[in-house]
C-alpha cells in the first residue's frame, strides 16, 4: 500500500455556543462514507478505500486539552491528518499539535463565520474563537477565510489585527481563488454551505456555498494539504442524513487531494 491518511474522530461539542450535537457526528460521517448508496471513488477517479486510512478511531473528550494530546499521539510526519469533528473549537488544539511538528503553516478556512472573537460568552476557547487563538500564537503564517457572511464589527477589527485575508461570500469569484505555496491546513465548517445543501448544522446561515462550489474550491487546491478537519455537522438537525452524505463526500474529496498532493 502506498501513501496513507491518518484519520481521527473528535467527539466534542462542549464549546458550542448555541446547540449541542456535533459530538455525535464522526461515527455518522463514517457510516455515510460506507453507505451502499454511494461508492468509494472521488471525482478525479481516485479510489478512497478504507485501506487508505490509518484509522485511529473516535475519541470521547473529557478535557479540552486532551484534543492536543491525542492529536500529537496520532500525528506522523509522513502522513496527512484528517479529523472529523466535533465543533470548531477543536481546530485550535489540533493546530498546536501540528505546529509542534511542522512549524507555521498556511490555513484555508471555509465557513459562514470568521470565528475570530477574542472571547465569546466568557469563553476564550469557544467555537467562535479558535482562529483568534491560532493567530495570537502564530500557529499559522497565513489565514485565508472563504464564504464568510456574518462578519461583526469586532471580528473585522480582529481580522485587521491579525492580517486575515477574508473573501466574503458576497464577493466570491471562483475564477480568482487564493493560491498557497506553503504546506496547507484546511478547516471546513459544514455551515459554509447554504442550509439547502446542509441542513444538519447548528447555525443555519442562508446565502452560502453550493455543494458544487465547495467541491470546486477543494479540488483547486494546489499546495500540499498536510491536514484538514470537517467540523460542525450536527446530526440532531439533519434531514434524511443529507448532511452526513455531504460530509462523507467532502471526506473523499479531501482525501483524494491529500493522496495526490505535490
Amino acid at each position: 500500500m502506498g501513501k496513507k491518511i491518518t484519520l481521527q474522530g473528535i467527539l466534542f461539542d462542549e464549546k458550542s455556543s448555541y446547540l449541542k450535537g456535533p459530538a455525535l457526528a464522526p461515527p455518522l460521517i463514517r457510516e455515510a462514507y460506507h453507505s451502499e448508496s454511494a461508492n468509494y471513488f472521488s471525482e478525479d477517479g481516485t479510489k478512497i478505500s478504507p485501506a487508505l486510512f490509518d484509522d485511529t478511531g473516535d475519541y470521547e473528550i473529557k478535557e479540552y486539552w486532551d484534543i492536543e494530546r491525542i492529536t500529537s499521539k496520532n500525528l506522523k510526519s509522513d502522513q496527512p491528518l484528517l479529523t472529523l469533528g466535533g465543533d470548531h473549537s477543536i481546530t485550535y488544539p489540533i493546530l498546536r499539535a501540528i505546529h509542534a511538528m511542522h512549524g507555521p503553516i498556511d490555513m484555508l478556512h471555509i465557513d459562514a463565520h470568521a470565528d475570530l472573537y477574542d472571547s465569546f460568552e466568557g469563553d476564550r476557547y469557544s467555537h467562535a474563537c479558535p482562529f483568534a487563538r491560532i493567530m495570537e500564537e502564530q500557529l499559522a503564517s497565513r489565514l485565508v477565510q472563504v464564504g464568510i457572511r456574518t462578519l461583526s464589527d469586532h471580528q473585522k477589527l480582529q481580522a485587521a489585527k491579525f492580517g486575515v485575508e477574508i473573501i466574503p461570500m458576497r464577493d466570491l469569484d471562483l475564477t480568482r481563488l487564493p493560491t498557497f505555496e506553503n504546506p496547507l491546513y484546511l478547516s471546513l465548517d459544514v455551515d459554509a454551505l447554504d442550509p439547502a445543501f446542509a441542513p444538519g448544522v447548528s447555525h443555519h446561515e442562508p446565502g452560502g456555498l453550493t455543494t458544487r462550489q465547495l467541491l470546486h474550491i477543494i479540488q483547486q487546491i494546489k499546495a500540499p494539504l498536510i491536514a484538514a478537519d470537517i467540523v460542525e455537522y450536527n446530526p440532531t438537525r439533519d434531514i434524511n442524513n443529507m448532511t452526513a452524505m455531504v460530509s462523507a463526500k467532502l471526506l473523499k474529496e479531501i482525501t483524494a487531494k491529500m493522496i495526490n498532493r505535490p
